[in-house]
Order: structure tokens, then C-alpha cells, then sequence
């Protein structure tokens, strides 16, 4: 393949891509300059590279600055995941701490209103226990008239009997 080809071919590559951030301009600059050098005599060497992209001066430069991009892309990805998960162990304990905080405030409320409860149980206690003595000292006074209700009306049931008895002769 002659250098004009190669270069054809390269500059439509590249024409195809859109602007990545594996290189910076300086560093196409620098590979452009490299494809339009004229290419080394042919060699066994230079004939293995020039199928490979280039030639032996043109390959390492290319490929120093793609392993270049591709660790520097590496180290920031590694970077970002670093922060990723520093940031969910920060996540992590301020949940926790939240969690804790919310459980002595549950807690706290469960105490406070425990505490406004049990008067109000107590009062109420009072109130039904008074009614209950109230009710018992009534029951009290009804017995005497209940046992006088059932000699009265024991009394009447014996006065039908004799007036029904009376008649009938």
C-alpha cells in the first residue's frame, strides 16, 4: 500500500469518527504529521508494519498514545468508581446515624406519651372507680326496697286469691 493510500484511507477513518477524548489535538497533529512522512524503504520489517498501520517509527507513537488514552481512561474510571463507593459508605453511615437519631426521638416521643397517657388512665380509673362505689351504695339501698316490693306484691297475690276465692262461693 503506497503512503498516499494509507493516508486516504486514514484521513476517512478518521473523517467517520466524531472528536473522542482518546487523543488531544496536539496528539493527532502529531499522527497526521507521522502518516504524511515518506515511509522507510521496504523491508521485511517496515513491510509487517506498513500492513499494521504503519511504519516502525509511525506504530509506536500511535499505539504509546492510545495505551496512553485507553490507561489514563482506566485510572479515572477507577477513580470514579473509588469515589462511587467512598461515597456510598458515607451514605452508609449518615443513614445509620439517621437511623439511630430517629429511634431515640421514637423512643423519646413513646416516653412522653406514656407519660400524658398513664394520668389520663389514672384519672379515668378514679372516675370509674368512684361510679362503681356509687353504684354499689345504690344497689345497697334498693335491696330494702326490693325485699319490701316482693311483700307487697306477695301481699296483693294473696288479696286476688281471697277476693277470686270469695266470689266464686
Amino acid at each position: 500500500m503506497s503512503n498516499q493510500e494509507f493516508q486516504f484511507q486514514v484521513s476517512e477513518q478518521e473523517q467517520g469518527k466524531p472528536d473522542t477524548p482518546f487523543f488531544t489535538n496536539l496528539e493527532r497533529k502529531e499522527l497526521s504529521d507521522n502518516l504524511s512522512r515518506k515511509e522507510a524503504p521496504n523491508t521485511p520489517l517496515s513491510n509487517s508494519n506498513a500492513s499494521g498501520g504503519g511504519s516502525e517509527s509511525k506504530s509506536p507513537s500511535y499505539f504509546i498514545a492510545l495505551d496512553l488514552s485507553i490507561e489514563n481512561l482506566q485510572e479515572r474510571t477507577q477513580q470514579l468508581i473509588d469515589k462511587i463507593n467512598e461515597n456510598r459508605k458515607e451514605d452508609h453511615v449518615l443513614m445509620n446515624s439517621f437511623r439511630e437519631s430517629l429511634l431515640m426521638k421514637v423512643s423519646s416521643l413513646a416516653e412522653r406519651l406514656e407519660e400524658r397517657v398513664f394520668p389520663v388512665y389514672d384519672h379515668h380509673n378514679k372516675l370509674i372507680q368512684d361510679k362503681l362505689q356509687e353504684l354499689s351504695e345504690i344497689m345497697e339501698r334498693i335491696k330494702p326496697m326490693e325485699t319490701e316490693l316482693k311483700q307487697v306484691c306477695h301481699t296483693v297475690e294473696m288479696l286476688y286469691k281471697d277476693l277470686c276465692g270469695q266470689s266464686e262461693l
